[in-house]
């Protein structure tokens, strides 16, 4: 492509076909971030491997120097490919205008698209006002290791901006909620149920436990104008393994959904309260508790500058206008934005639809050409967001 400015259709295509033929279902990213860097090797952009785990890397990205430093991100990672596919969900096939394949939607075509924008841009030796880093993470859909990889190693330090292209289609995200998973597990003692009194049922022990919690959430009636309800679900129990024995373990797990008027810290309060009452009350009450993710709602002003920006280059690109709206899902900007003021410009803007995560996930194609043209626009005026 050297000497060029722009890459043709099946170009762009075929860099989005190469990723989504690589497995990178909750794992193996380093093979997405060995083809990017290639990739933009071949375009005279460095970049930076950030070894998250073996077969596991994130990718750091560069153009242009000094201030204002506006961050692109996205994530290598896809969901597992089940259920029933017209196609092969890892040969990207286009039918109709769509693109089919798994992470077609989330959010390979968002990265693809980042990607594409940063090398036309480089290769049209166009004048950028400060840098464009990209930073391209593991783990997201697990946990947003990554994210919190890079953040703590410095990273987002001298970000002035944050773009996140998670598919959001023509409409930009501008907060969301938290997301907090713990599981709970009950210890008690092996017994034959005609001789109860030999055991200590943790079943029994654990509904307990989980009544106490759950009278409290229930009480608990909060919204966030932004990002609606407060949500609470208990998702997976385990208990016991044969009908007549009484159980010695047992486990739950539960998952909240958090916003700023009931947040993670408040709903861990309820468990740890619930579980001492118990084990203060009787010494057959034994439980551990163990967070297994703990991601804090993100707020945002959908009047800053940034999302405004993003709401006019939407519609010169698309010539529709762009909505906002807050997100009841999470996503990498819960680990980025940690420590920064609640005013620091972000938005999520990406290609997408609501076929994430499904089979027959797909991109439109017009769509995903689209957002190369906003990202090359959004890049060009960095300097109008913070």
């Amino acid at each position: 492509m050297k000497g060029r400015t722009a890459m043709n259709k099946q170009e762009k295509i075929k860099i989005l076909a190469d990723l989504v033929a690589i497995r990178s279902v909750n794992n193996n990213e380093e093979a997405v971030a060995q083809y990017l860097t290639t990739l933009l090797g071949k375009h005279s952009i460095e970049t930076e491997l950030v070894q998250y785990a073996p077969h596991r890397a994130n990718l750091v990205a560069e153009i242009g120097t000094g201030k204002p430093v506006t961050v692109f991100s996205g994530h290598e990672d896809v969901v597992d490919a089940g259920g029933d596919w017209d196609t092969d969900p890892f040969d990207l096939t286009e039918q109709d205008g769509k693109l089919y394949g798994r992470g077609a939607c989330d959010m390979k075509s968002g990265v693809a698209a980042m990607i594409i924008a940063m090398i036309e841009l480089k290769e049209a030796a166009t004048p950028i006002n400060g840098t464009i880093k990209l930073l391209i993470t593991v783990g997201e859909e697990v946990g947003e290791y990554g994210a919190e990889q890079l953040t703590q190693q410095g990273f987002m330090e001298n970000a002035d901006v944050l773009v996140i292209g998670e598919p959001t289609g023509y409409r930009i995200c501008y907060a969301h909620k938290g997301s907090l998973d713990v599981q709970i597990k009950a210890k008690g003692k092996i017994a034959h149920s005609s001789i109860p009194t030999l055991g200590n049922n943790a079943v029994q022990n654990l509904l307990d436990l989980l009544t106490l919690i759950n009278n409290k959430i229930q009480k608990v009636d909060v919204s966030d104008p932004a990002i609606g309800d407060f949500l609470f679900n208990f998702t997976v129990i385990k208990g016991g393994n044969q009908v007549n024995s009484i159980p010695g373990t047992a486990s739950v797990e539960l998952n909240a959904r958090t916003i700023d008027e009931f947040n993670n810290t408040d709903v861990l309060k309820i468990i740890k309260t619930a579980i001492e009452k118990l084990e203060q009350q009787d010494s057959k009450y034994q439980f551990e508790l163990n967070i297994l993710m703990d991601l804090p709602p993100v707020d945002g002003d959908k009047k800053n500058k940034l999302v405004q920006s993003g709401q006019k280059i939407g519609k010169q690109v698309t010539n529709q206008v762009i909505p906002t709206f807050g997100g009841t899902y999470t996503t990498d900007a819960a680990k980025f934005l940690v420590g920064k003021q609640p005013t620091f410009p972000f938005m999520i803007f990406g290609p997408g639809n609501s076929s994430l995560h499904s089979s027959n996930e797909y991109i439109s194609t017009k769509m995903y050409l689209n957002f190369i043209e906003i990202y090359k626009k959004l890049m060009l005026n960095n300097q109008n967001f913070a």
